[in-house]
């Protein structure tokens, strides 16, 4: 983020510096806003990773022989 010699309290203002570039650039009215924005935008992508690999393990549920793995674990009692 800057110089190794910088302190915390020159890293506070550049991050603060940044997050207010960001909050302008977006037209959002705080910071808060923004982080909150930013927090909801990452969790609905996890949101659709996920949904996106359980479609994938599921679409393969359909290649599964069920018959066959009841049987590899025994859960038939003949």
């Amino acid at each position: 983020m800057g110089s190794p010699d910088m302190t915390s309290v020159s890293v506070s203002f550049e991050v603060r510096r940044r997050l207010n570039s960001l909050r302008a650039m977006e037209g959002v009215k705080s910071i808060d806003d923004l982080l909150k924005s930013v927090l909801k935008e990452y969790r609905l992508n996890r949101l659709k990773e996920e949904h996106n690999s359980l479609r994938i393990r599921i679409s393969n549920l359909d290649e599964t022989d069920i018959d066959a793995t009841i049987t590899a674990l025994g859960l038939l009692s003949d």
